[in-house]
């Protein structure tokens, strides 16, 4: 039986690797949830709309600065790994789809 653990760009994986700083990027999504959860605060108080689109936007920011975190790990990481081992279009087909979704704004 094959004790190795799969690496990211196998097809039936889906784990975040080993070496992704996990902690780092936990601490940054409790911190989106307490914006998250003040952003209901103010509506719940009725505040003023702007203040609340603007703490709007400070989340979206935050959320794409943890996308932007994990796809710098998976293109260092998991698609170099594909692209030594041959399955390189395959990840990187895969990376620009995520991307694609990413830029996304509607």
């Amino acid at each position: 039986m094959n004790t190795e653990p799969a690496k990211c760009h196998d097809p039936g994986s889906r784990r975040m690797t080993p070496h992704a700083d996990r902690k780092k990027l936990l601490d940054r999504l409790r911190r989106i949830e307490g914006q998250v959860r003040g952003l209901q605060r103010m509506v719940e108080e009725e505040r003023y709309c702007v203040d609340v689109l603007v703490q709007v936007a400070a989340v979206r920011a935050a959320l794409d600065a943890v996308a932007l975190q994990l796809l710098e790990q998976h293109t260092h990481h998991c698609v170099q790994d594909a692209v030594r081992s041959g399955d390189g279009d395959a990840a990187i087909d895969e990376v620009l789809a995520v991307v694609r979704r990413l830029l996304r704004t509607t």
